[in-house]
């Protein structure tokens, strides 16, 4: 009883959270921008609504990369983009949009589709999805 209540109550908080600090995110504040790390909103698609949804999260830029990740098994983001992997994000007030690659510590084989310059960071970050128990996504560019 009492973890639903907290789950419902943590729900609730970040949905709030989202929406005061969305805007501020989209339009460029504290983005990874003239540091290597920050935050970004990034634009998913729900994998059974079909819906866009919205999701600010920490981020680092590494070149032309941004990777983040998230600390919780179950989190939907991850699921959304293994599935719809072209995405956008805001970065320094502007929509880019990418490609997502996903790495979740049950994973074994790199993606195919991988662009050539991500490899290096690509099987860095799937070794510590796996050795840290936690997923990452790493955003390519897209034109």
């Amino acid at each position: 009883m009492f973890a639903h209540a907290l789950a419902g109550f943590q729900k609730e908080f970040f949905a709030g959270l989202n929406e005061f600090a969305e805007p501020l995110i989209r339009a460029g504040f504290g983005n990874p921008v003239c540091l290597p790390a920050g935050t970004i909103v990034v634009e998913t698609t729900g994998r059974k609504t079909r819906r866009k949804i919205n999701l600010p999260v920490l981020a680092t830029r590494i070149g032309d990369f941004v990777v983040f990740s998230t600390v919780r098994q179950n989190s939907q983001w991850v699921k959304n983009l293994a599935a719809n992997p072209e995405v956008r994000y805001w970065l320094a007030g502007k929509p880019r949009n990418a490609n997502a690659f996903v790495f979740t510590p049950d994973q074994e084989a790199l993606p195919e589709n991988l662009p050539l310059a991500a490899n290096c960071l690509a099987r860095f970050l799937r070794a510590q999805s796996g050795l840290l128990g936690i997923s990452f996504a790493m955003l390519t560019p897209r034109n």
